[in-house]
């Protein structure tokens, strides 16, 4: 039985890709993307507009995800025309390639950390912690966490997270956050003023807040489910915190698509060079790897999920307030 390093070499083999593969999973979602954005103003009826507008927004998410890949050096690194493609939809989806970097590192190294920064996840306090805390700053933190939050992910991950936040933190090191929200505000404004407010809500709205809500309630839900475990900071191993506080995303073949394989999450973060169109085969070659902990999209796991808010060392699990 693989455990610790051991389970993390026998990942290693299937860090490689498929350059071809990669090429054509790219470049096919984004044709799909900018077709169904295309059929959201050019269409013969209206449900078909609306229909194209539902997609575009969980193709985002299956673009965002393969981004994601990308910046990790998953899956065509050192390629200028990748790079070119990428940066562009950093800015379209509001989470340029500087600050996603920095934050998304981070929270590789330090998932399941109690006592760091919640940089690029969730924050997570002690129940301890959460009572010795002001009102206000109660109120800040289950703000963060609360379900409307995760809904309106669009304007409170991206826009204020990824952007705002950033650069009022340090501006000098994230100018392409500004450069984001600038070309990200431009254009929606030109959609709004020469194609008028119903197409803005069709191309932009709708596709901007499926997408935020549901890369949100992804980031929220694969750390944060009934089963999961968080260690202080020396008790801290990399298997440890792939295998005991990632999920195993339950989906069906369609959402596994739509997330480009995201639900995987726990043997993603065993080893993040794995390009997601692997993620499966991963799973089904190491036994070790199938005794996942696992949540899904069902009503039932969604509201599980959201009840959760601070970690009990005595209990050891996250509980309400």
């Amino acid at each position: 039985m693989l455990q610790g390093k051991q389970l993390i070499l026998a990942t290693k083999v299937y860090a490689k890709e498929d350059r071809a593969k990669s090429w054509w999973t790219t470049l096919s979602t984004l044709f799909i993307l900018i077709s169904l954005l295309i059929g959201t103003v050019y269409n013969v009826h209206v449900i078909l507009r609306i229909v194209c507008s539902i997609l575009a927004g969980l193709v985002i998410v299956r673009m965002f995800v393969i981004y994601h890949d990308h910046q990790h050096k998953a899956i065509l690194d050192k390629s200028p025309l990748a790079n070119f493609i990428f940066t562009l939809f950093g800015f379209y989806v509001l989470a340029p390639t500087g600050i996603w970097s920095a934050s998304h590192d981070y929270h590789h190294k330090n998932n399941s950390k109690l006592f760091s920064a919640s940089i690029g996840s969730y924050p997570i306090y002690t129940k301890q912690k959460f009572d010795k805390l002001s009102r206000g700053e109660q109120r800040h933190y289950l703000f963060i966490r609360h379900p409307l939050t995760i809904l309106f992910g669009y304007f409170f991950t991206f826009m204020y997270g990824m952007c705002i936040k950033s650069i009022i933190n340090r501006f000098s090191k994230n100018v392409d956050s500004l450069v984001a929200l600038i070309l990200h505000i431009a254009y929606q404004v030109a959609v709004f003023y020469f194609l008028g407010w119903q197409t803005w809500i069709l191309l932009c709205a709708t596709p901007h807040f499926i997408s935020g809500a549901l890369g949100s309630y992804l980031f929220y839900a694969q750390h944060n489910f009934p089963s999961v475990t968080f260690v202080g900071n020396e008790e801290w191993t990399y298997e440890g915190a792939a295998l005991d506080s990632s999920s195993f995303m339950v989906l069906s073949p369609v959402m596994h698509w739509f997330t480009a394989n995201i639900g995987y999450h726990h043997i993603h973060h065993m080893n993040s060079r794995i390009p997601f169109y692997r993620l499966p085969e991963v799973m089904s070659s190491i036994p070790e790897l199938q005794r996942a902990k696992k949540t899904s999209l069902n009503p039932k796991d969604i509201m599980a999920c959201l009840r959760l808010k601070v970690w009990d060392f005595e209990k050891q699990k996250m509980v309400g307030v």
